[in-house]
């Protein structure tokens, strides 16, 4: 491999010859040899929007020093970081400092390397142009946010809409089922099938909702805050000029944070966005075990829906279709709801001025926006959207349910409400036959009063 010589304020150091990143991108290469989680791409992606977003902002703000030439390269440079074709240039792990500063440095010296091979001469310094008006301590703690922002508003959000518009296409084609409810996996009273199917929807729509409430808190940016929240080296203004040229390549809206010094440390807007991440896996979770259950048999279990069938289900039995989406979403809770605690935890260390965990809180918060999304798309796509009722079994097994007796309490009391139940179950016999042989009442008079299909 062919290398070249870089330096930093300690020393030279070989790096590859074919990579845009500098001295201290190759120190913590080498330094940090840790597992294998690259920082997310979603990461990568941020930076890029940032260092535009900065280089924007100063040559406004500060034009001798952000020159037109500069800033062109510079964007020039961001514009390809943004769209992904220089990723490979950004090779650091996640288990590296904890204020992210190696990222930050890997990000200005690929952008300056490459800003300089577009300009034809070596124009662009690391860290006094691309890092120019910024600290480590405050790109981080945006790219952060703007990673969660976007991750969430364009991957996350799509998929839920799309989940919730098949929910409602079966809630119209089944609002003519009636079914056996059940709760305590026991028999209950009577529920159409399509209430059943509007509380999955509603379990959907209320992390919607708590998401959209925690986006404010996330749209505010640490910009502009530098080392310690006071925004040393940077230009009167910079913080709210940087976050409108955010919003601007974004084209969301962000704004700067109020107060730099809780930006710099804290990371509740992050825990609080997660906490609905959280709700969604442990609601996903209850919908894919409704839908697995109902499935269940085809001979031997509830069978009261079909779901697509979609694979063999074993090597070993024949004709065996297992509900596979059903576990795979299952399993992408749990991650998410794991994920949950390493970002309560790291959002904890904060200390003094400065969070030291943010990159494994924004690597567990990435990975649980993309598990959540692509895992919905593919339960949406590939189970959910293709359900049907049984309702030759719905229909039994309502008629079956000794829970039906509920609707003659009115008539008889609770007691011999009861003592109806247990006896059709004793005997084997109808609610009918029982209460007509009770004495409760007539058979005509049972008949008067008890309407399943009515008790929805």
């Amino acid at each position: 491999m062919d290398y070249r010589i870089e330096r930093d304020s300690m020393g030279e150091m070989r790096v590859p010859a074919d990579r845009y990143w500098g001295a201290q991108t190759q120190r913590s290469f080498q330094n940090f040899r840790i597992g294998g989680e690259v920082m997310p791409r979603e990461i990568t992606r941020a930076f890029g929007i940032l260092k535009k977003a900065a280089a924007i902002a100063n040559h406004e703000l500060v034009p001798q020093r952000m020159t037109d030439e500069k800033l062109a390269a510079i964007r020039a440079a961001c514009d390809e970081v943004i769209a992904g074709s220089l990723n490979d240039h950004f090779p650091l792990v996640v288990w590296q400092t904890g204020s992210g500063t190696q990222s930050n440095m890997n990000a200005n010296e690929v952008i300056a390397n490459r800003g300089n091979e577009i300009a034809g001469r070596k124009l662009l310094h690391p860290n006094d142009d691309v890092n120019m008006s910024q600290s480590s301590n405050d790109t981080f703690p945006t790219a952060m946010h703007i990673a969660a922002v976007l991750s969430i508003e364009d991957r996350l959000m799509p998929q839920l809409r799309r989940f919730v518009d098949t929910l409602s296409r079966l809630e119209r084609e089944n609002a003519d089922v009636v079914k056996s409810g059940r709760t305590h996996l026991q028999d209950a009273t009577p529920i159409r099938f399509s209430q059943e199917i509007s509380g999955w929807r509603g379990l959907i729509e209320g992390p919607m909702d708590m998401l959209a409430s925690a986006l404010p808190g996330l749209r505010r940016l640490a910009l502009g805050g530098t080392a310690v929240g006071t925004g040393l080296n940077a230009p009167q203004g910079f913080d709210a000029k940087v976050a409108e040229a955010v919003s601007a390549l974004t084209r969301m809206p962000f704004e700067t944070a109020p107060n730099k010094f809780r930006a710099l440390t804290g990371k509740d807007d992050l825990v609080f966005a997660h906490g609905a991440l959280k709700a969604l896996a442990a609601n996903l979770m209850k919908i894919a075990n409704d839908v697995r259950w109902l499935a269940s048999g085809p001979r031997c279990g509830l069978g009261e829906i079909h779901i697509p069938e979609n694979e063999p289900g074993s090597s070993i039995m024949p004709g065996k279709v297992n509900p596979t989406q059903c576990e795979a979403v299952t399993m992408v809770a749990v991650q998410v709801m794991a994920n949950d605690v390493a970002v309560g935890m790291a959002a904890s260390q904060g200390n003094f001025e400065l969070n030291v965990f943010m990159p494994v809180l924004i690597y567990n918060f990435l990975q649980s926006v993309r598990l959540l999304a692509d895992g919905i798309r593919s339960f949406n796509d590939n189970c959910v959207s293709g359900i049907t009722a049984n309702r030759d079994r719905m229909r039994r097994n309502l008629h079956d349910s000794l829970m039906l007796v509920t609707a003659l309490n009115p008539y008889i009391g609770y007691d011999n409400a009861a003592k109806t139940a247990k006896l059709a179950y004793a005997e084997n016999i109808s609610l009918r036959e029982a209460c007509v042989k009770l004495g409760f009442m007539s058979g005509e008079g049972f008949d008067a009063v008890f309407h399943p299909e009515q008790m929805v």
